[in-house]
């Protein structure tokens, strides 16, 4: 099997918040993707061994903040290969607490969705969390960030909780 042609298939590229009590917690992601139109449900592919996994199951919330292509790779780095039990992923970032109490980034950010959980599905190493949307916002006309162009023009890796990891050989 050619595991490789799974790159070509597209996908956004966001950061993923949650809360746990009075913290916060937010990871990268690009497993985000719309499921029902009436009404709009979103749904995200977390990684079990994530900090961010342990956030959505115990607040059933979570927020999509919509990063554009002009977005540094030290905010990628900070939230996609650094943890939330190590460091504040929130300390000079950008940001404010949405309804439902989840972070929403706001520097280099397109737009945002809050998600209310409805439910979920053990999918093995990862969960599928579903939600309705509860609140949205168009913060800019920038254009978003995908995951190919992460690849192709911002150089960047995988990190091997990503639902898309491949394994090099």
């Amino acid at each position: 099997m050619d595991e490789n042609v799974l790159l070509k298939i597209g996908y956004g590229f966001y950061i993923v918040g949650s809360k746990y009590g009075e913290r916060i917690n937010g990871q990268i992601a690009n497993t985000v993707f719309q499921i029902t139109a009436e009404p709009p449900r979103m749904s995200v592919c977390i990684s079990r061994e994530n900090l961010t996994y342990k956030y959505i199951s115990k607040s059933k919330v979570f927020s999509v903040s919509i990063l554009s292509i002009s977005t540094d790779m030290k905010l990628i780095g900070k939230f996609g290969f650094r943890s939330g039990r190590d460091i504040d992923k929130f300390e000079d970032t950008k940001y404010n607490i949405g309804i439902t109490g989840a972070p929403i980034i706001r520097e280099d950010t397109v737009g945002y969705l809050e998600i209310e959980v409805e439910k979920n599905m053990d999918i093995g190493s990862h969960t599928l969390f579903v939600g309705k949307i509860v609140a949205s916002e168009n913060l800019n006309d920038g254009e978003p960030m995908t995951y190919a162009y992460y690849h192709i023009v911002k150089n960047g890796k995988t990190p091997k909780n990503a639902p898309t990891y491949i394994k090099r050989k």
